[in-house]
């Protein structure tokens, strides 16, 4: 799958130098992100602690166990924020080392993609934090035994709210996943529809795994992994099947 009829063909050390080129290009970037964000460190922790802040009963606070947490917890957090922000730029050194070895039509649909695939993750993410986030709380803080503080450590929050971003940033990918496949040849517009039932089932029990044990959390992380998927079908509908082109043709 390369185009070498107009390019020539480069060696794998070639192939090796290029891809150590651009994975320094990709931790250069986020290294010089994160340096410059490390200074609002706190902030940014604020801001991602605020949905279990603004739910905690009054007089309570959140707690750090490990001596250090204070301090590495807020670097995590901006590290994080550092990979969001220069995703963009990661994903156009994947695509410009992948790309010399794509047919045309590849190319029209994979960058289309790529830019598809940031803003839904993003998306999920906004999902998460605006309103998924406060109603887990918010039931977890209503069924604290009376007589319990609700002090939550910070470092333990940090890996649930990672976790819970990557499943809804995940989860929003769907219609992605959906039209890649189609376009690939590997199901048609016809064994989406009929596949509905399992995709249903799948996603609430994707939700209860993820999700705290309630109905309503659950809910908010199955409906839309539904939703997405028949968003996928109605696109991949619009898009319509891709034609078989030989190699010849595509070169």
């Amino acid at each position: 799958m390369s185009n070498s009829a107009e390019q020539p063909e480069q060696t794998l050390i070639d192939h090796l130098l290029e891809l150590r080129r651009r994975l320094m290009w990709i931790l250069g970037v986020m290294l010089v992100c994160f340096f410059a964000l490390v200074p609002f460190a706190q902030k940014l922790y604020t801001f991602v602690a605020e949905p279990l802040m603004h739910t905690l009963p009054a007089g309570n606070h959140m707690i750090a166990t490990d001596v250090i947490a204070p301090f590495f917890v807020p670097i995590k957090v901006t590290l994080m924020v550092a990979f969001l922000i220069t995703l963009p730029h990661t994903l156009y050194q994947i695509w410009a080392f992948v790309a010399p070895g794509l047919y045309r039509h590849e190319k029209r649909l994979i960058l289309p993609l790529l830019f598809s695939s940031v803003v839904l993750f993003g998306l999920g993410m906004a999902f998460a934090y605006y309103f998924v986030f406060p109603v887990i709380f918010k039931f977890l803080a209503g069924v604290t035994p009376d007589g319990v503080n609700m002090a939550t450590d910070i470092d333990k929050y940090l890996s649930f709210i990672l976790g819970m971003f990557v499943a809804f940033g995940t989860t929003f990918e769907v219609p992605v996943v959906v039209i890649l496949l189609n376009r690939m040849g590997i199901v048609d517009v016809t064994q989406l529809k009929k596949a509905r039932p399992y995709v249903i089932v799948v996603a609430f029990i994707v939700a209860a795994i993820i999700t705290p044990p309630d109905v309503l959390s659950q809910t908010l992380l199955a409906v839309p992994l539904i939703v997405l998927y028949e968003i996928g079908i109605v696109l991949c509908r619009l898009l319509g099947r891709s034609s078989k082109r030989s190699p010849v043709d595509e070169a």
